[in-house]
């Protein structure tokens, strides 16, 4: 059984900062990659960074240059989003990868509005 807690979510402000965690617990044995995805109302899911197991990251474009992604251990990644902008807002997911398998988080809100 695959758990993920995330949290630090909720309200920023435009050019503002918020930090998310996720933190993996269970039976892992070997990570391929964690990431972050993110669901807007009325769209579709969809990426925004990801980090797998040997350091390497993906963003999307949207959020280039706005967004880090990093892990400190095997089991707990962060996105540190600076820069907020009113379309940032969304439902935040952690996503993990073990063994070509896809996990999901139960999702956190993030809300940027003045």
């Amino acid at each position: 059984q695959v758990q993920l807690v995330e949290s630090g979510g909720g309200l920023g402000q435009p050019g503002g900062s918020l930090r998310l965690s996720c933190a993996a617990s269970g039976n892992i044995f070997s990570i391929n990659a964690m990431g972050w995805y993110r669901q807007a109302p009325g769209k579709e899911r969809e990426l925004v960074a990801t980090i797998t197991r040997g350091g390497s990251t993906n963003f999307a474009d949207s959020v280039k240059g706005r967004f880090t992604i990093s892990k400190d251990n095997a089991r707990t990644v962060y996105l540190q989003m600076y820069s907020l902008k009113p379309e940032d807002t969304a439902v935040y997911y952690c996503n993990l990868v073990v063994a070509g398998k896809d996990y999901w988080g139960q999702g956190t809100q993030v809300t940027v509005s003045s």
